[in-house]
């Protein structure tokens, strides 16, 4: 006989990869979900995203490997350049299948695409979806969360899950504080076509950018990535944005000299800030969880923050589903489930960037392999 949910009704706030995934999982095992997002439609900031094994298998777990592989790019390996004329290969490296030996080691993928796919999952289990709607208030006695959203409609539940974002709404209402601390390093990404010969992802190593290199994300497109020191970006013009990312990529070539030439539409080029923070134990506040970005962020040098979004959904989900009741206790057990593992991919992320950074010759290699070892093993 299965485990009575812990919870009856859940309200999830955040339609991103955390929210949309938990929102599924939940509604899978008969809890009524209610999902809001402040955005008015299925959006995802960025141009590609990276996902390692370990997000690979949450994935099949929702159900959505087989679309998510049709409409990305699996690949097994990394290449990695010399910044020179003839874009000489340095290495060719294997990367470690933390997802099992039946699934890719990584795929590259459009956001957005793999945003509406997580969204339509959690919709088709049964989950109500609105957008443009957030939360303005929350109050909570021993039995749950009475909810009152922008929209002028309020609503009751046992457990509200705070899945917003970095800058979470949800954080914020609990009075919960988290600095968040820029890293120094600002990250140019374009979504551009793939030239044929690009089959996995490449990175170029020293010339005007920390990295600079492109990951394809489906049979057609890529997406460029090229990491300087941080700036403020925010005054520049459409036109300035071509400008910048065509002259930061001059120095590189190889595929680079084709992807160059395609980089002529800026609405297809953001700029962010790789950021860092860990939100202390516990991720709750009574009847209210925090998961993904909105507890912990770092930046994209071992490209793991889709997959401990996702894993922070499918742990949540196990977690309400395999109780009969939810408690203080119920819920600093996810979070004791969850945190040495998240603080170490963000303690390695932020080394490696600050290895970038400072010039320093750290054992990358090390660092790397205790990380696909840890994250190898099942969350």
């Amino acid at each position: 006989m299965n485990p009575v949910p812990a919870v009856d009704s859940v309200l999830v706030v955040g339609a991103g990869t955390a929210g949309a995934a938990a929102a599924a999982l939940l509604a899978d095992a008969g809890v009524r979900v209610d999902l809001v997002e402040i955005r008015p439609d299925v959006t995802a900031l960025g141009s590609g995203i990276t996902l390692q094994g370990n997000a690979l298998r949450v994935l099949r777990q929702l159900g959505v490997l087989t679309e998510c592989l049709a409409r990305g790019w699996p690949a097994d390996g990394l290449l990695l350049r010399a910044p020179d004329a003839a874009a000489s290969v340095v290495a060719e490296l294997a990367e470690h299948r933390s997802g099992g030996p039946d699934l890719p080691a990584s795929m590259g993928m459009y956001r957005p695409d793999l945003a509406r796919i997580l969204v339509d999952r959690a919709a088709s289990a049964g989950v109500k979806a609105r957008f443009a709607v957030t939360v303005d208030s929350l109050a909570q006695d021993d039995g749950g969360v009475e909810v009152s959203l922008s929209d002028g409609s309020t609503g009751r539940y046992d457990l509200v899950i705070g899945a917003d974002g970095l800058r979470s709404s949800v954080r914020r209402l609990l009075g919960v504080r988290l600095r968040t601390r820029p890293v120094g390093i600002g990250i140019w990404r374009v979504f551009a076509p793939r030239p044929p010969e690009v089959v996995t992802s490449e990175a170029y190593y020293g010339g005007p950018c920390y990295v600079a290199g492109y990951t394809p994300t489906s049979a057609s497109s890529l997406y460029a990535f090229l990491a300087e020191d941080a700036q403020d970006r925010t005054a520049v013009t459409d036109a300035e944005k071509i400008d910048i990312v065509r002259g930061l990529t001059a120095a590189y070539h190889g595929p680079w000299d084709q992807i160059r030439k395609s980089i002529t539409d800026p609405d297809k080029i953001n700029y962010t800030w790789a950021e860092e923070h860990l939100l202390p134990a516990p991720w709750h506040r009574g009847r209210v969880v925090l998961i993904g970005d909105a507890v912990h962020t770092c930046p994209p040098t071992l490209a793991q923050g889709g997959a401990m979004a996702l894993e922070d959904a499918a742990v949540l989900a196990e977690t309400l589903t395999g109780a009969g009741r939810v408690d203080d206790a119920l819920l600093r057990g996810f979070t004791a489930r969850r945190f040495a593992r998240v603080a170490a991919v963000v303690e390695a992320s932020t080394r490696l960037a600050r290895w970038q950074l400072t010039q320093e010759q750290g054992d990358v290699a090390a660092l790397i392999g205790s990380i696909a070892a840890l994250t190898s093993e099942p969350a």
